[in-house]
């Protein structure tokens, strides 16, 4: 081949790579990022991580909150329990119905909208006058806030093909350190003003990062294909239909039941009788999800040298070491330091590789996205609720039963099935 024909091919591959760069997601188009002013294109990220932040916060508002609802209520902690599940069911349902239309409706509106109804029902939860009332406005509020769902594939395809999986891990970063900040600064904050002014500055958050986020993202011209929901319909068959996506939901629902399982039950151990810690004290613990936040960078890099498989398999070691530390810790507290950091670490890596790998595998990252999400938090949903029910009867070593279990359900079915 003459060096001019090879010139040549190398100017349209560039063209081509070019012209791919400025496509997204089925008939969306966004600028290319190369093009964009570099003062907006380097803000953006770091505004839907801090948006990212604030709405995920929501979802696990009430958890570190559940000693001051009970008392609020008239009732126990452990009766209580249930309507930290049922954010997460919430949080499922509305990745089902509302994640899956980031590949056909416009993402600005819709996030808008779906920021201004999450800090309605927050206000609502806020008034209730009985666990049935909160746990209602909790399902509404937990429903609305898939923000960061519709904005992760946003910015998996923006970014260079080589350094993917770190933009995705930017954005769990912030996810990550929403956790952190809704059990810190919850307990904190539900301690000094009670559990409904929690809500309430929620509420005030999630509007205005939301709006603002929603105004500086990139104006995209979508085509709709077909009903409204078929991102929906189309899920079973976009599952079926790619092994990886289907490995990367079981796995990641396996690990984020154990976390869940283990994070969510927590407060009723450290404010019970074998540590009998305040609310706030409590929530303090929290500050070893920042683990979380620190690994996330790390993992990005690593998904991008060695590959996702690698880094999940290594994060599955992880979490099965925390099971024993967890277990001891409910009568060790050094254990129970220990067990929080390598479990987030656990889950954080596992959910960098798995994300990234559901992202990049079909031709509708926002609906593959919505069903590796909606995989891990129903996860994550029903192993809270069986460790609700465990922590009742069997006290914490039947939690941590559960998170094993879970465990050994997302890997090993993923396992047998090839």
């Amino acid at each position: 081949m003459s060096s001019a024909a090879a010139t040549h091919q190398d100017q349209d591959h560039n063209r081509k790579q070019e012209q791919k760069q400025e496509r997204y997601e089925d008939g969306a188009e966004v600028r290319n990022p190369a093009r964009e002013s570099g003062g907006a294109s380097r803000l953006l990220l770091p505004l839907i991580a801090l948006c990212t932040a604030v709405t995920a916060a929501n979802i696990y508002l009430a958890a570190p909150l559940l000693p001051l609802i009970a008392h609020d209520f008239g009732s126990t902690p452990s009766a209580v329990a249930w309507i930290a599940s049922v954010a997460q069911f919430g949080y499922a349902a509305g990745l089902l119905f509302f994640a899956p239309l980031g590949d056909s409706v416009n993402r600005r509106r819709l996030v808008a909208v779906l920021s201004l109804v999450t800090a309605a029902a927050l206000l609502v939860g806020a008034t209730a006058a009985g666990t049935t009332a909160l746990a209602a406005a909790v399902l509404v509020a937990s429903a609305a806030t898939v923000v960061p769902q519709l904005l992760v594939p946003l910015v998996a395809a923006r970014a260079p093909a080589d350094r993917r999986a770190r933009h995705v891990a930017a954005v769990i970063s912030g996810l990550f350190t929403g956790i952190v900040a809704a059990r810190v600064l919850g307990g904190l904050v539900g301690q000094a003003f009670g559990w409904r002014v929690a809500f309430v500055g929620a509420a005030a958050l999630t509007a205005v990062l939301g709006l603002a986020t929603a105004r500086a993202l990139p104006v995209e011209s979508r085509r709709h294909q077909g009903p409204l929901f078929s991102g929906l319909a189309a899920l079973p068959s976009i599952v079926r239909n790619s092994p990886d996506l289907w490995r990367a939901c079981v796995r990641q629902a396996g690990m984020y039941g154990a976390w869940s399982a283990l994070w969510t039950s927590l407060a009723l151990l450290l404010t019970g009788g074998s540590y009998g810690l305040s609310t706030a004290t409590a929530g303090l613990f929290g500050l070893f999800g920042l683990a979380a936040s620190a690994v996330a960078p790390l993992a990005g890099g690593l998904v991008d040298r060695f590959g996702a498989a690698t880094v999940v398999r290594s994060a599955y070691l992880l979490a099965a070491l925390s099971i024993p530390l967890f277990w001891l810790g409910g009568h060790v507290i050094a254990a129970l330091f220990a067990a929080a950091i390598v479990i987030h670490a656990a889950l954080v890596a596992s959910h960098v590789a798995n994300q990234t790998l559901a992202l990049t595998t079909t031709s509708t990252p926002a609906t593959a996205n919505s069903a590796y999400v909606v995989a891990g938090f129903a996860g994550g949903a029903s192993a809270s609720a069986l460790a609700g029910l465990a922590f009742s009867d069997w006290g914490w070593g039947g939690v941590c039963a559960v998170a094993g279990l879970w465990l050994v359900l997302g890997w090993g079915t993923t396992a047998v099935r090839r």
